[in-house]
């Protein structure tokens, strides 16, 4: 692979293959490619030492008290609420860092809290992550107005004349959400964050999920400022696992209006005179007793990225997309056809590190991307299939249909991804319901990229009998090979 080992951008960061020898030595003596960073990053050894460190020799207990061991506890909290607001560049006057158990968790807190009524809107992309779809459940259960804006193709980004008429078809004395990702876990489209400032402009509250873009690029919360902005830390930095962000504007808290309150989350509550009274900003939102042992591993993951150099990460990230991209397109079998189809851009513009593809036989038929990903783990490569949480980004990918999901409800059977998988082969739609994802990180490798192509390789003019195909038996519920 001397064409990417060749690349400036490669060269110039080089420094991630000696961080990858020093701090992520496992994958090599393991011989392990790990392409899934969008599902999970991966914690340096450091990391790790430096935790333990943090939290022997001092004793810690439950925050929510003023003892020695409560108060050492509530600095650690507190020190790792900075670190997170500091490294998005967010004005501690103006946002503030709510700790949660991860992203679906931060996305909930503003689903059951925003003050929807039969007057107001809930407007979101096609492309989300089901985390975001299910804040509609919310919606509707209020009585407001549910709708999303379609995505156009083949490069699955977000249509945005169709954007701009939802956006101004609303009063603007309503209550209005809008919810977007900054980067698809899907296609690894970039949408554009400058969407913030149009929706807000148009009188709309913005939601911001960032768990796919922040691993690799920077967002920077005095340039882009949406009121609520959603993350998962283990996407970012591996460790600690559990713990999420909802960065909000302390204005914006003061919109919602929690559902129920827990212990931690008052400043007074009474049962003889029903009566409660939230705390004020993070607290309010913040149930139960903190993760405190776990969330000091926030600012040393921080930390961590800060040192490697987000611009580095970037770039590493970005130079290897561009040559995966270029030669997924070269792969051709024996007799011209195309050994894969890319979903989404089939360039680096505007989009990240998140690679989604099928595979097809010399005879044009669709692989079994779940058989694809048993034979990537025979040659020791991690990779995603499945829908990845995101229908909408797949069924528009594949063209599916009302009719087609319709078909599913009618089965009556309990629906499940297998299942509809079974479903529309049965009915030879020719259409996908899944896919194969491989996604790039922090210290993605040339070495890994060719180890991923080699075997896409060893897939050409392989008839898709010769593979095998996976199904799934209705009966018994189980997942079988063909012949098995």
């Amino acid at each position: 692979m001397s064409v990417i080992t060749d690349d400036p951008d490669y060269q110039q960061t080089a420094a991630l293959d000696e961080l990858r020898h020093r701090e992520y030595a496992r994958l090599d003596a393991t011989g392990q490619v790990y392409l899934d960073y969008t599902g999970a990053g991966l914690h340096a050894e450091s990391q790790i030492r430096e935790h333990l460190a943090r939290i022997t020799g001092v004793v810690l207990g439950n925050p929510h008290s003023v003892s020695l061991a409560s108060a050492a506890s509530t600095d650690l909290v507190e020190r790792a609420r900075r670190a997170v607001l500091r490294f998005f560049n967010a004005d501690p006057a103006e946002y503030t860092a709510i700790f949660t158990a991860n992203c679906s968790g931060a996305l909930k807190l503003v689903g059951e809290s925003f003050p929807f009524d039969a007057g107001s809107r809930f407007l979101l992309t096609t492309d989300n992550h089901n985390s975001v779809n299910g804040v509609r459940e919310f919606a509707h259960a209020a009585g407001a107005a549910v709708d999303y804006v379609p995505l156009t193709t083949p490069d699955l980004r977000i249509d945005l004349a169709a954007l701009e008429r939802q956006l101004g078809t609303s009063d603007r004395q309503q209550q209005k959400l809008f919810a977007y990702p900054a980067q698809s876990n899907f296609s690894g489209v970039k949408h554009p964050l400058s969407l913030v400032e149009q929706a807000q402009q148009a009188g709309w509250t913005v939601l911001l999920d960032a768990a796919a873009f922040v691993p690799t690029s920077r967002l920077d919360l005095s340039a882009v400022r949406p009121e609520f902005v959603t993350l998962s830390f283990y996407k970012m930095f591996g460790y600690p696992t559990g713990i999420g962000c909802l960065i909000a504007k302390r204005a914006s808290l003061r919109l919602l209006h929690r559902p129920w309150y827990a212990g931690g989350t008052v400043n007074f509550a009474t049962v003889q005179g029903r009566y409660h009274l939230l705390s004020p900003d993070e607290a309010g939102f913040e149930d139960g007793t903190l993760n405190y042992l776990n969330i000091p591993a926030v600012e040393i993951g921080l930390d961590h990225m800060q040192r490697v150099g987000l611009d580095t990460i970037t770039r590493r990230v970005m130079c290897l997309t561009r040559h995966l991209l270029t030669a997924l397109l070269e792969l051709r079998h024996s007799n011209g056809r195309p050994m894969v189809r890319i979903y989404g851009p089939a360039t680096t513009e505007m989009r990240g590190g998140t690679v989604t593809l099928n595979g097809y036989d010399p005879d044009g038929h669709l692989l079994d991307y779940r058989r694809i990903e048993e034979l990537a783990g025979e040659r020791g490569i991690s990779l995603r299939t499945g829908c990845f949480c995101n229908p909408g980004a797949g069924e528009t990918a594949e063209g599916i249909t009302e009719s087609d999901m319709r078909a599913a409800a009618d089965a009556g059977l309990g629906m499940t991804l297998p299942r509809f998988v079974q479903l529309m082969a049965d009915r030879r739609t020719g259409k996908s319901i899944g896919a194969i994802r491989v996604s790039l990180g922090i210290v993605s490798t040339a070495a890994d990229i060719e180890r991923f192509l080699e075997f896409l390789g060893s897939l050409r003019d392989q008839p898709r009998l010769a593979l095998g195909n996976v199904t799934f038996d209705i009966e018994s519920c189980r997942v079988i090979r063909d012949g098995s």
